[in-house]
């Protein structure tokens, strides 16, 4: 008999348990409905196990809607991605979003600091060798860049660090890099670290970089050591000559203001001298050329005065003179040095006579006769 000849049993599609009828699916309900029901039987029981079905479903559906609530801490952001794509930010505080499947939340620290540290061997740009040291600090600013743009931020970071690093020290000279050149160096690695960040859309924003020692090789430090001790004693010297200068350059300025002010007081007395003395010749013109004569006598007699002012003088009574004249000694002492600063002898001291005065006759004589000279003028 052929396999699927009726009545041999072996029919694929007749009962596999070899029963002369379908199963019954009636019965597989009500079997159902009596496990979820309580077994209760007729109407009521049929409709108590579906109120059952439904109040499960009910707390399950519940359950589920409620695990899609979320609380952004302060200092992050939340990323909703809903069937895997990115739909919202949320901010600090208590959120809803679709539950899993069909959304889900990615929490980002964008306050948190996240601390990198270099060290590498450089080349400079006059061919030498630097062991650097460098640390820094970056914060997440854009927290979908950050997520979706770099697949590995660290290893992004290492790489900014040490491509920027490179880049800067290997354009500058060692010993601009091991003396005076640091502040400018993290300054300029910072912006060069920057640059390369945003050219690369990851999202972070450098916060500090601290180049925390740079040396040179072992084997050479010590000559390096002495060109920077001496560097420092140039700087010291520089220090102290400028102290010196401040010192020396204000009293200076006093001194010489004083010479000025000096000078001024000077310049205004002799100024005020001349002009008194303008006005009274001036004046004296004016009398001049009403009492000529009076004028005269007056001007020699005050010039008279102010020659004997001036001069040693000896006065002789022409009662008791005697042929031998003695001097003082203070006034023989002057006589003589002064005879022997022209070369000539010393001073021969004539006898006097009576009625003379001490010196010879002619010059008395002279005397007499420009003084009456001078009188006859006046009177013409």
């Amino acid at each position: 008999m052929a396999w699927n000849e009726p009545g041999g049993g072996k029919d694929p599609w007749s009962n596999p348990r070899g029963r002369g009828k379908p199963p019954n699916i009636d019965d597989a309900l009500g079997r159902l409905k009596d496990r979820f029901g309580g077994g209760g039987g007729g109407g009521m029981g049929n409709a108590g196990g579906s109120k059952g079905i439904l109040a499960i479903i009910g707390i399950v559906l519940i359950g589920w809607l409620i695990s899609g609530i979320y609380i952004v801490d302060e200092g992050q952001r939340g990323i909703v991605l809903t069937f895997g794509k990115y739909t919202s930010t949320a901010g600090p505080g208590p959120h809803w979003h679709p539950p899993y499947p069909i959304s889900d939340v990615v929490t980002v620290n964008v306050d948190q600091y996240r601390d990198r540290e270099l060290s590498m061997s450089v080349l400079t740009n006059d061919e030498n060798i630097v062991e650097v040291d460098l640390a820094s600090q970056f914060t997440v600013r854009d927290p979908v860049s950050f997520l979706f743009n770099v697949r590995d931020p660290n290893g992004t970071l290492q790489d900014v660090m040490q491509s920027a690093t490179r880049e800067v020290i290997g354009s500058s000279r060692m010993d601009y890099v091991l003396t005076d050149g640091r502040v400018e160096i993290v300054d300029a690695v910072r912006t060069r670290m920057q640059e390369l960040l945003e050219s690369y859309k990851t999202g972070l924003i450098v916060r500090s970089v601290n180049l925390q020692d740079v040396q040179p090789p072992e084997p050479v430090q010590p000559a390096f050591e002495d060109a920077i001790r001496a560097r420092e004693d140039e700087q010291r010297y520089i220090n102290e000559a400028l102290a010196y200068a401040n010192q020396v350059v204000p009293r200076a300025r006093g001194d010489a203001a004083q010479i000025l002010e000096q000078a001024k007081g000077y310049k205004a007395r002799v100024i005020n001298k001349a002009q008194g003395e303008a006005a009274r010749f001036d004046a004296l013109l004016e009398s001049y050329r009403i009492a000529p004569a009076i004028i005269r006598e007056r001007m020699y007699l005050e010039t008279l005065g102010e020659i004997y002012a001036k001069g040693n003088k000896i006065v002789v009574d022409p009662a008791n003179a005697n042929n031998i004249l003695n001097l003082p000694a203070g006034v023989k002492k002057d006589f003589t040095q002064d005879a022997d600063s022209r070369n000539t002898a010393p001073l021969a001291v004539p006898s006097l006579t009576t009625g003379q005065t001490f010196g010879s006759d002619s010059s008395n004589t002279s005397s007499n006769n420009n003084r009456s000279g001078l009188r006859t003028r006046g009177s013409e």
